[in-house]
């Protein structure tokens, strides 16, 4: 199996979830993979501020197949995630198995956006997505907050 074919199964498993309990409940499963699973990397971006993020993010991508992404830091508090070509999404729709599974979930992008803002809001950051559909933006920004506490 190539290392692309996950692709199938985190689709599937959307699919899944919205056809036997509701798009509320792929939402609920996003969010509690990000608060929950993804808390030691949220904190590992609070430590490490922006330049953490953007380090992760790029080599995360840089070992996904077929995707097109540029990272950078437009500023001191922010990353910005330029998806160019989802490597998810080609994948979805390019692979030599495409024809022989379901197209990508109506929702499939908006994992990205419910996963990141769950990970890393507790740790002093927004997170938005513009676009989808197998090109986007993601942006990770540092919220100020001289009263805000670490997350422990």
């Amino acid at each position: 199996m190539a290392h692309g074919d996950f692709y199938f199964t985190i689709n599937a498993t959307f699919y899944h979830f919205t056809e036997k309990w509701g798009e509320q409940a792929i939402i609920d499963y996003w969010r509690a993979m990000g608060s929950q699973y993804l808390r030691p990397l949220g904190a590992r971006f609070q430590a490490g501020g922006p330049a953490s993020i953007a380090g992760y993010w790029s080599e995360y991508f840089a070992g996904e197949p077929g995707g097109e992404v540029v990272v950078s830091q437009p500023d001191a508090d922010s990353v910005l995630i330029d998806v160019q070509v989802c490597p998810a999404i080609r994948w979805l729709k390019e692979s030599k198995d495409a024809a022989t599974h379901p197209p990508a979930h109506p929702m499939y992008c908006q994992h990205c956006l419910h996963v990141n803002q769950a990970m890393i809001e507790p740790f002093g950051y927004s997170f938005e997505l513009t676009g989808g559909g197998g090109s986007c933006q993601q942006k990770f920004t540092r919220t100020p907050n001289p009263s805000q506490e670490s997350v422990q």
